[in-house]
């Protein structure tokens, strides 16, 4: 194959490890399927790299969280005529804002959690406890806190405003945390996270034995039907493109709650999307080779 593919890695964000582990993986990957390669490993502004960028036929993004995932560097890469996988930068921008895909997802009659954006650390807030304290714009659960009472929510603020200058503050449903990746125009089997900490956090996703896994999550028929159907939609109404990973709590009362779209989702052999395209053999090469297929 003469098509050259760039592997984009590394960035600015607090996601930076994650995103090298990733791009690695997908390097490895493309190099077995016969495709001329070039490692990106960027570490200050992109922008300095455009001779590396143009020098490929396509940019495979592995970046995860920040510039690489909000829409900057999509933009900047349509500005340039450079060809790259997934979403655009308007989708992009979209999902990394949590509150404003939550809005989305409401006028589409989709359930979510409650929520309350707060741009100052000094903002009145009425919750409910218990509740979820995030950043708007962030990944890999940095900055996230479960609070229970009152005297927990000074210090959960501030964790959260280290990573942007907006926080939501999101009502917390006790259930079933499910995920489930749209490939395409394909959704594939949902997997149900069952980590060992209340929460599934940093050390619960990037820790081995920390996170059980159950690939497909067993869940009544109707249920899996309404999960597909609510990311298809979310997908096409957000405008993603190529692939994509959608969150959500399966709360007591039986329905799902959305919580965010991944437009970059972890592409590690051990990441929630190749556990979920493996549970039906699709192996990881397969799974890159698509992804490169759709993007051009």
């Amino acid at each position: 194959m003469s098509l050259k593919i760039g592997v984009l890695m590394g960035g600015v964000s607090d996601e930076k490890l994650v995103s090298i582990s990733t791009g690695n993986e997908v390097l490895k990957a493309l190099v077995k399927l016969g495709y001329l390669t070039k490692k990106i490993l960027i570490n200050e502004n992109y922008k300095n790299y455009i001779k590396e960028f143009k020098d490929c036929d396509l940019i495979f993004n592995a970046l995860h969280g920040g510039e690489g995932e909000d829409g900057k560097i999509q933009q900047w890469m349509d500005n340039n005529s450079i060809k790259y996988t997934g979403s655009g930068p308007k989708s992009s921008e979209l999902c990394m804002n949590k509150a404003r895909s939550k809005e989305f997802a409401e006028l589409m009659s989709i359930r979510t959690p409650k929520w309350q954006l707060i741009k100052n650390i000094k903002e009145r807030i009425e919750p409910q406890f218990p509740v979820v304290i995030k950043p708007n714009k962030q990944g890999s659960t940095f900055g996230l806190t479960i609070v229970k009472n009152e005297l927990q929510l000074p210090a959960a603020i501030k964790e959260a405003f280290k990573f942007g200058d907006e926080i939501i503050v999101e009502e917390y449903i006790p259930g079933r945390e499910v995920t489930i990746p749209i490939l395409g125009d394909e959704v594939y089997p949902i997997i149900e996270i069952v980590p060992s900490n209340e929460l599934y956090d940093f050390q619960c996703k990037y820790t081995p034995g920390m996170t059980e896994y159950i690939c497909p999550a067993k869940l009544e028929n109707k249920l899996v039907l309404l999960i597909n159907k609510q990311t298809e939609l979310l997908f096409g109404e957000f405008g993603c493109n190529v692939y994509a990973r959608v969150d959500y709590i399966i709360g007591e009362d039986g329905h799902p709650y959305f919580l965010e779209v991944n437009t970059l989702p972890g592409l590690t052999k051990t990441s929630l999307m190749p556990k979920s395209l493996g549970s039906i053999g699709i192996n990881f090469e397969s799974l890159i080779a698509k992804i490169v297929d759709l993007s051009i």
